[in-house]
Order: C-alpha cells, then sequence, then structure tokens
C-alpha cells in the first residue's frame, strides 16, 4: 500500500506545476516568481534526475524524469515572461 501511494504521489506532484505555467502565460508575467528560488530547485532537480534514472526504484525514477518534464516548463515560462 505504501509503494501504491508513493506511486501515485510521484506521478501527481509534478503535476501541480501547471497551475503555475497556465497563471504565468494568462498574466503575461513571471515577476512575482524569485530567479534564486527557481534556478535553486531547477538546479536540484537536474541533480536529482541521474539517479532517479539508474534507481531500481521505480516510484523514485516516474518522479525524476516526470518532475524534470515540467519543471523545464516552468523554467521556460519564468524566463519568458519576465520584464
Amino acid at each position: 500500500m505504501t509503494e501504491i501511494f508513493g506511486m501515485i504521489s510521484a506521478i501527481i506532484l509534478p503535476f501541480f506545476n501547471i497551475p503555475l505555467i497556465l497563471r504565468i502565460r494568462q498574466r503575461k508575467s513571471s515577476s512575482d516568481i524569485s530567479l534564486i528560488w527557481l534556478f535553486g530547485i531547477f538546479f536540484c532537480v537536474l541533480m536529482l534526475l541521474p539517479a532517479a534514472i539508474v534507481s531500481k526504484d521505480l516510484t523514485f525514477k516516474l518522479f525524476g524524469t516526470i518532475n524534470v518534464l515540467f519543471f523545464s516548463a516552468v523554467v521556460f515560462y519564468v524566463v519568458k515572461y519576465r520584464r
């Protein structure tokens, strides 16, 4: 049961980036997003990815790959709409 909940959470958690992306696109501004926070998180997500890829733990592997995809989109939109 723990593994199932963990896997579901690993898949769902990165999808919470979607409202942030939509809000940035709608307002056409990302000035309220800290660049230090953004690139700090992005750096950590990227550094986590190799460990996730080689891991035998499917939950960690799913989380790492899905998270890097969605957070890369956040980085793209923050930089695109930065004033």
